[in-house]
Order: structure tokens, then sequence, then C-alpha cells
């Protein structure tokens, strides 16, 4: 062990030397891509590279979902062959100059990561064996009661046995901050039903002083970490970020127990219960690759080296809870080393899923671009932890904190930090004060047996003040209680429930902040003279919020998930393709927490903590799509995903249409109904995607004729893919996925679809809701397909207005035997004027 160590300090060592002589000449780290095919792709060449002696392999077979049956993934052979290549190309071009190879890429794409100067960069640009060259960017990371709320314990996990066996036999690869190992919710030991790690599966465990021997099981089946672009630029800090698989951060150990945490795991925060924590497919396996860090987020070469390793290792789905810190550049979003390298992966029968990003409510905010993964957007579920506060004048204010109540219904004197200084200590001294920081200058005699109100500034949010520290303060002075007022400077700001071991609460809208403290003031009693308080009479009651209520209006788009359109460059003009794919679970979510985490400081120290964000959505999906998986082992990527996309909810639990938040700013106060690039196909339904009935299949060749239907393209899908473009007229609404998005609709389009029938033989009848400025005609209107057929679908869509913006419909295919899948339609439409002379009559 200590000599793992040694080799991960002589490693930062050498890099740091590196680095300390590079970067006089402004080196920097890019991505290189080459022209031969990827072992991913090598199946396809296997002709074109015979006669050099490199072993072929077995080529790629495929299943009546086409996903393949790679037999690259184990041929050592040509990845080395590769490898071989690229040394050798950075020897002859930069002979006897200074460079860094940071990372090989083999598997997914053929390439590297190499430190290099924008002199050397020119230089390989240049070379013929050199396809792409793209500076490195940075990225960064985008339950107790979702299983019951998404209906798994009586739905999904009841008709294959349970959650004993749910998800058994499938490898989730997770691209995150990594994961602590010790907590129950990875162990192996808890299940009666001991299963062993699944034969497919090829990855490792490292080990390290922090993550030592044993620390991965039949359950954690493997953790690798993967940081050297962040070594090379001096961000990483070893103290913080370890360099190692385990979770500095918490953000990963929290995604990783939402989709295949251990079920029935006890949630106690602050010394509180709230239930029994189990992820989406509690019995399946999950395997890490650390590519974020606490300290800074991200790098696009450490997580294409993680993606390339995953596939490798021979993981079943990828989960990606990180999206790009800004658009990627180029002739459109598809083409960036991230979103190539996981069409590699889908082409290996991977299924890839990707939080949509935290950046909305505002259109094309989606930061989740291609049509081969699958994006997830952030809803509501219907548990809600609500506290409230009673003043002395009757009126009532909401606030958040998982937190008791003071004693019973009697109410307890009011006073804010501010006017409970000691003698020689005035507020000029410490415009924080107010923040209940340092007890040392409240007056206790004052305080006692009185709730204690403090400000809540963007201190907080910058984690230079802390709650937790704001009630030792509290405790040090006798309070009974803590209120925090919201600062105006902190408007927009989203609040998590928040543990206190003590009667509180946060008011976090800054309009009741200012009514609680007008009533505040209002109830002070001062000396007529010297204008000081002689007393407090403003009096409250807080009432507790460690009980949780259920609303009925759930699920609903929350304002920081990301929208569509989907932007398809960098101009922003609008892509053929729906997102975000789908809505699930992404808000006030209890997970898994590092022993050591901070990314959300209020719950570090606790094993558990309830966070926010897509992030949290997408793992829900990966353990869903786990279900699938094991129950369907054929489904291709896309099969999965449309099974998933095709019988989503529209409705809330009162049967209305789901909602979308469109502001920050008291964001129940502006909602209308959710539209497709809010929420995709709708909110997740667990249970019927185990029995979808018919499927929309795509294959990585139609991802790549999609790909070739860009105008310009070819150079770069050569680059990338090794594939050669034919004329392809295809564009994203052309792929055969469960939805159609036309963003020039001009005149008249006919779009084909191929459902294909993965249950009994089935009557349907098809429906139809038209846009707004088309009209919509399907054919044939009802149809009759056997198990395992095919059926065609025409659909004819004609602009019958011109419309500046989109509008919305959708197809429904409904089945004699329950059966339902429903398409969105997303259509903007133009009518083009004929312009030409006409000659006038006499």
């Amino acid at each position: 062990m200590e000599g793992v160590v040694a080799v991960h300090l002589l490693v930062l060592s050498l890099l740091g030397l590196y680095l300390r002589c590079l970067c006089q000449e402004d080196a920097a780290v890019y991505i290189v891509t080459m022209k031969q095919p990827s072992a991913a792709h090598y199946s396809d060449e296997v002709k074109r590279f015979g006669s050099s002696g490199v072993s072929a392999g077995a080529s790629g077979a495929f299943n009546t979902l086409n996903k393949p049956r790679n037999a690259s993934r184990t041929n050592t052979s040509y990845s080395s062959y590769l490898i071989r290549l690229q040394n050798l190309l950075l020897k002859r071009t930069l002979r006897g100059e200074k460079y860094l190879k940071l990372y090989s890429y083999h598997y997914l794409i053929n390439g590297f990561a190499v430190l290099i100067t924008p002199q050397q960069a020119d230089k390989l640009s240049r070379r013929h064996e050199v396809a792409n060259l793209m500076l490195d960017f940075s990225v960064r990371t985008a339950t107790t009661h979702t299983p019951e709320f998404l209906g798994l314990p009586h739905g999904a996990w009841a008709q294959d046995g349970g959650p004993e066996v749910a998800g058994e036999g499938i490898v989730i690869g997770f691209i995150d901050t990594g994961i602590d190992p010790t907590h129950p919710s990875f162990s192996d030991t808890l299940s009666i039903n001991h299963y062993p790690v699944p034969a497919h599966f090829s990855g490792i465990c490292e080990v390290t002083r922090d993550f030592p021997s044993g620390s991965c099981n039949r359950k954690l089946v493997g953790a690798r970490h993967f940081a050297a672009s962040a070594i090379i630029r001096g961000m990483f800090n070893a103290t913080q970020d370890y360099a190692s698989p385990f979770d500095g951060d918490g953000h990963g150990t929290h995604t990783t127990s939402i989709a295949a945490g251990n079920h029935g795991i006890p949630v106690i925060v602050s010394g509180h219960h709230f239930g029994n924590a189990s992820g989406m497919a509690p019995h399946a396996h999950i395997a890490v690759y650390k590519a974020l860090y606490k300290s800074f987020g991200g790098f696009a070469a450490d997580v294409v080296a993680a993606i390339d390793q995953a596939a490798q290792d021979g993981v079943d789905i990828i989960s990606l809870s990180i999206t790009p810190n800004r658009r990627p550049w180029g002739l459109a979003t598809f083409f960036n080393p991230i979103d190539m390298s996981l069409l590699s992966a889908v082409k290996s029968g991977i299924f890839v899923v990707q939080a949509a990003g935290n950046t909305g409510p505002s259109p094309k905010s989606v930061s989740s671009f291609s049509p081969w993964i699958f994006t997830v957007g952030a809803s509501a579920h219907d548990r809600v932890y609500n506290n409230w506060l009673l003043l002395g004048n009757n009126l009532t204010i909401s606030g958040v904190g998982l937190a008791p109540g003071t004693d019973g219904d009697s109410m307890f004197p009011l006073i804010a930090a501010i006017h409970a200084m000691k003698n020689n200590t005035t507020v000029a001294n410490d415009m924080y004060l107010g923040e209940c920081q340092d007890s040392s200058y409240l007056d206790e005699d004052l305080i006692d047996g009185k709730i204690l109100i403090c400000s809540y500034s963007i201190r907080f949010v910058l984690g230079l003040s802390s709650i937790k520290q704001a009630l030792e303060t509290a405790k040090n002075v006798s309070a009974v209680g803590v209120i925090f007022y919201m600062d105006p400077f902190v408007t927009g700001f989203h609040l998590n429930p928040i543990p206190m071991d003590m009667p509180g609460l946060i008011i976090p809208s800054t309009d009741d902040s200012k009514v609680f403290f007008d009533y505040y003031n209002s109830s002070l009693v001062r000396d007529d003279m010297s204008k000081s308080i002689i007393k407090y009479c403003g009096v409250a009651n807080i009432l507790g919020g460690l009980k949780a209520n259920y609303s009925n209006t759930a699920p609903k788009v929350m304002y920081y998930s990301a929208r569509g359109p989907d932007p398809e460059d960098n101009s922003l003009a609008d892509a053929d393709i729906m997102k975000p794919n789908l809505i699930a679970p992404g808000n006030f979510i209890w997970g898994a927490w590092s022993s050591v985490g901070t990314d959300s400081a209020e719950f570090e120290g606790e094993s558990f903590a309830m966070i926010s964000g897509t992030s949290m959505a997408a793992p829900h999906i990966a353990g869903l799509a786990a279900l699938i998986k094991q129950k369907f082992p054929s489904f291709s990527p896309s099969a999965i995903a449309s099974a998933l996309s095709t019988t989503a909810t529209l409705y809330d639990r009162q049967g209305g249409p789901i909602m979308a938040q469109r502001a920050y700013r008291n964001p129940d106060s502006n909602q209308s109904p959710a539209t497709p690039f809010d929420m995709g196909s709708g909110f997740v339904n667990a249970t019927a995607a185990l029995d979808p009935g018919l499927i929309f299949d795509t294959g990585y060749d139609d991802f790549i004729s999609f790909l070739c239907g860009i105008n310009g393209s070819g150079p770069i899908v050569l680059n990338y893919t090794g594939h050669t473009c034919e004329v392809s007229n295809m564009t994203g609404s052309d792929l055969n996925i469960p939805s159609i998005t036309i963003s020039l609709l001009n005149q008249l389009r006919v779009i084909v679809r191929t459902v294909t029938n993965v249950a009994n033989d089935e009557y349907y009848h098809v429906s139809w809701s038209a846009p707004f400025g088309a009209s919509v005609s399907v054919a044939p209107a009802q149809f009759f397909v056997a198990s395992g057929q095919q059926q065609n679908l025409t659909i004819v869509l004609n602009a019958t207005m011109n419309s500046s913006f989109a509008s919305f419909g959708s197809i429904g295919l409904y089945g004699n035997l329950g059966h339902k899948s429903i398409i969105p339609l997303s259509v903007i439409s133009k009518i083009t004027q004929d312009t030409t002379p006409r000659r006038r009559k006499c």
C-alpha cells in the first residue's frame, strides 16, 4: 500500500516538473484524435488492418434489437497497436521537444491527451495521421421516498422478485466525484441474496492509502480515478481531492446511491430518523470512475479517459451527472470528445444517461446535446418538509429546515443577534455579527429563553458562514430556537432543507423575511430619550419540519432544470432533436453522503444528505434503465430509451397537466403547463417502462447518417469514427426516435417511424393532435402487429401558417391489450412565399 502511495507522489512530482518546464511556453492540454478506427470501431475495419499483422478478433454480431456483441473489448493487440502509433506520431512530430502525454484513448476513440504549446499543437494538426485537435475544456457537476413515488415496491420491483433482485447482473458506471466505500449503501453483506460479479465486467479496483484493499466487493465491483489534466494544470489538491476513487466531495456518493444503493438503509441525520433509503436498482453492481473533484470540478480529458475505461471494462450503463461549462464550439454541439466517445459507447451497447444541467429556466439552456444520449431534467416529487413560524400577531410564515419545533403551543420572545451584543460590542465592529457565527460577542443573559434571529447572507452561500456554527452559537447563549431571515442579495438561491438539532428554520423568501422583520421591529419597546431597546415584545412559535407532507401537485419541472430546444451549434440554431428526453425526481433527494463530503456544507459529517439538481434526476433513470436491461437483456440503448420515453406520464397526481416553474424568484407563483422543451416526453413511469409494448429502435448507423447530414460534417465524422460519409439528407427528425422535432417546417414534410412489438400480438389505433400552424396525418390509422414484428408509420406534417415560435402536439398509439406509446411533436412552421413576379392581366 505504501508503495502505491509513493508511486502517486512520484507521478505528481514528475507532472509538476513537466509543468514548470512548459508553463513558460503557454502550454495547455489538447485532446487529439487520430484517423485509424478505435477498438470499438475495429470490427468494422478488420479487412483494412488484416494485413498489418494485428490480431483481428471476432466481428461484431447483432441481435434483434441491434445491440452489438462487441468482441473488440478484449482485443488488446489492436489497442497496443494504436498506442504505439500515437507515441510514434508524437515522437516524430515533436522530436527533441518537451511534451507530456497524459492519456491514450483507444477503445471508444483513437487519440490521446497531451500537454503541448500552441506551436506544437499547430504542428500536430498538420499531420496527415491527425483527425481532430481540440483544446481541453472544463466540466462541472450538474432516497428514501422516490422509490415509493415512482411505484417501485408494488410495481417494477414486485414484477421481478422484489428489491432483493432488482438490477441483478447489471453494472452501472458512474463518472463523478468518486465514492465512499465504507457507506452501508454499498456493502455486499446486507443482502440475503449474495450475487457474483458479472462475468462480462473486467474492471479493477485501485488500492491507495485512502482507498485500501477490500474497499471493493461484489456490490462495488470497480473503482478508478482520472486526474492527469487537473494535475498538470496545478489545480489538484491531494489533501482535499484524494488521488484515489475516494469521494472527498459527496456528490458522487450521493448520485451512486440514488441509482443503485442498497435497500432499507436507515437515514439518520442530526439524530433524526427520516426513513429508509434505497436505490432504484438496489441489487445492481457499481463501477466508479472518478473524474471530478471538490476543488475545481473537472476537465474533458479526464472525463473522456474515464468513459473510455468504463466502456472497456464492460459496464452496461454510464451515468453522468456532469455537464460542460460552456457550449462546445465548432460545426455542431454533437462534435465534441465527450459526446463522440459516448456515441462509440452506445455502439458498444451501453445505455448513456446525462443530467440536462441546472441552468434553467431559460430556453436553449440544456447542456446535453446528442440524440444518442438520454438527457434528464429535474422535477419535484410529492414529499415535502415544511416548517412554519407562527407570530404573535397570528401571521404564519413558511420556512425550510429539517428541525424540531419549540415546545408545545408556547410562544417565545424574539431577539435579533444585532440587538443582543455585549455592552462593549457594536454592530459597526463587524458587519457580519448578525450571522451568529461567534457567541463571544453575544449577551447570554439577554438571549436566554428567547428565539435568536440571525441573517442568512451571501456568505452562507459561499461557505464563509454556516448554519452549523450559528446553531452552536445559539446553544452557547441558551437560545430556545433560531430563525434565519433572508438577505435580499441571496434572491434566487435554491435552499435545500437543512438539518438542525434544535428548533429552527430559514425564511427562504425575501418578501416573507421583510414581513417577519417588520413585525419584530414594530414589537420592540424603546426608551423615548435614548431610543435604546428596553423590552422585546415580539413572540413566535416554531412548528417543526421533521415530518414529511405529501402534495398532489407533483411532479412539476423545477425552475433550475435546463430547457430545450436543443441548440445545434454555437449560434444557437435549433436542432431537430427533442431535449430533454424526460424528467425524473431531482428536488430534495435523500442520498448517501461521503464521510468527508463537503459539497453541501450543512450535511458535513452526516451519512446522508438531501440535495437538489438534475444531478439527482439522472441516476434515477440510470437505475430504472438497469431494471429494463435486466428484464430485456437484448435491448439496445435506443430500445431502453424508447421504453422510458413512450410510457412517460404527462399528468400530475391530481390529473392535471404537469406544470413547469418559469422563474427563480417565487417559482411556484410563476408556472405554466410544461412543454416538451421543459420535460421531454414527460415524467418517468417506472412500471410502465418495463412493459412498453412498442419500441422505436435506432442503430449506430442511423446516428452516423444523421451526423453526415449536417452540412460540412464529412471530415469530422471521418476523424472521430473512421466512417466515410455518403450523401445523406437525414435530419434529426428522421431518426427513428419516439419524438418528432422540426425546427423549420417549410411546406410539407413526410416522416417515417418504425415500431417493433416486444409484447404479445396486438391491435393498435392511432390518434393525434396537431401543433398550432401545422396539420398532421398518420397512416395507417390502425394496424395489427405480431410479437417481434415491425410496423411502419408515415407521418405527414404540413405548414398551414407562419410561426416564429414552437408549438406542440402529439401522436398516440393505443393497443387493445392496454399498451400506450405517446410521441411528442415540436414544430416551428414557415410557409415560403412565392416571390416570382406575375404578369398583369389587361
